[in-house]
């Protein structure tokens, strides 16, 4: 682990320290808040988590449609290794992980946004969500938890504050424990990213599906909301079945569970020039199909290329598994395919 200064002037810096020397692992305290010799090796930079704080520009918010209104973020970087990663394309640099110790400061940023989103604060169909904040977009949180205890700290705050708001994060991770007892009061939504069977083989280093099943059950029970972030969706062998038995195991997941609030959001895979050359180097020889004579050009809101599934196929596949989705999960609400 590095620490930089700055992090260590602020409580949760020091705790994050200390949980991770109690881990055994080596603590590097830098002379200054830059980094510098970051490891180039992926799987050394993998496990490298440095402790920063968040700058006023990394602290301002960004509107993170069609998922939530706003977007912040904890900390930056994964410790898993999934083949299809979209961070690749998005994080510049090595890929380690930067936790960020000023958690007060990230979270004084929100109050001054409540009301003022495009998605949930205007919509007629997710009113009940209040604004939505996302603070999962460039790290899995749950993953890094037992180091950083910033999503406790970020849930705790949401289920004390009295106003319309939602915090809202997705993992692949299972380590739920310590959140089962929190006061969220259902102001939290906690979202697993699932997939088909087949998809599990580009997801080195993440808890397998079961697990994560789990873990859903498990959040259900302490009254959070819940939610399905089934990305990215693949034409994977016998794809229509094998979405169809997913939802099947979520259903069997939630049975007995009284008053379930379920989300779905469905995302299909999709990959950038930059993502596919970025993956290529960091899983030589990955099965992931990234074929661009396969896909169909397509240009993102910000001017750069993306390539998705051809029109034809994107349109089976949502008609068939939004079908599936409601045939065995009629109780979750389906916020967008994309």
């Amino acid at each position: 682990m590095l620490v930089t200064p700055s992090a260590l002037a602020w409580p949760a810096g020091t705790a994050m320290v200390e949980r991770a020397a109690a881990l055994g692992s080596e603590i590097v305290r830098l002379s200054a808040d830059r980094l510098s010799g970051l490891p180039d090796a992926y799987r050394d930079a993998k496990t490298t988590m440095a402790v920063v704080t968040a700058s006023p520009s990394r602290r301002r918010l960004q509107p993170i449609p069609p998922s939530a209104d706003w977007r912040f973020d904890l900390a930056e970087g994964c410790p898993a290794h999934c083949s299809y990663c979209y961070l690749a394309g998005s994080l510049a640099g090595p890929p380690i992980i930067r936790a960020y110790a000023n958690i007060p400061e990230i979270l004084d940023e929100l109050p001054a946004a409540v009301g003022q989103g495009q998605v949930t604060s205007v919509s007629a169909d997710r009113a009940a969500e209040g604004t939505t904040f996302e603070c999962s977009c460039y790290t899995d949180p749950l993953a890094i938890e037992h180091l950083t205890g910033s999503l406790a700290a970020s849930i705790t705050r949401f289920g004390a504050w009295d106003a319309p708001v939602q915090l809202r994060f997705t993992t692949k991770f299972d380590a739920v424990g310590p959140l089962l007892g929190l006061a969220h009061n259902r102001r939290t939504r906690v979202r697993f990213s699932v997939n088909a069977q087949a998809a599990e083989r580009h997801e080195g280093g993440a808890p397998r599906m079961a697990a994560r099943l789990s873990a859903l059950r498990a959040v259900a029970e302490a009254g959070y909301p819940v939610g399905l972030t089934v990305a990215p969706i693949m034409r994977v062998p016998d794809w229509a079945s094998a979405y169809d038995r997913l939802f099947a195991d979520v259903a069997t997941a939630l049975d007995g569970i009284a008053d379930v609030d379920l989300t779905a959001e469905l995302i299909t895979h999709r990959f950038t020039p930059k993502s596919k050359e970025v993956l290529a180097g960091w899983y030589p020889g990955s099965p992931l199909e990234m074929d661009e004579a396969q896909r169909s050009r397509k240009m993102t809101k910000f001017g750069s290329v993306k390539w998705v599934f051809p029109k034809e196929q994107m349109a089976e596949m949502r008609r068939t598994i939004e079908t599936e989705l409601v045939n065995r999960l009629p109780i979750a609400r389906l916020l967008y395919w994309t």
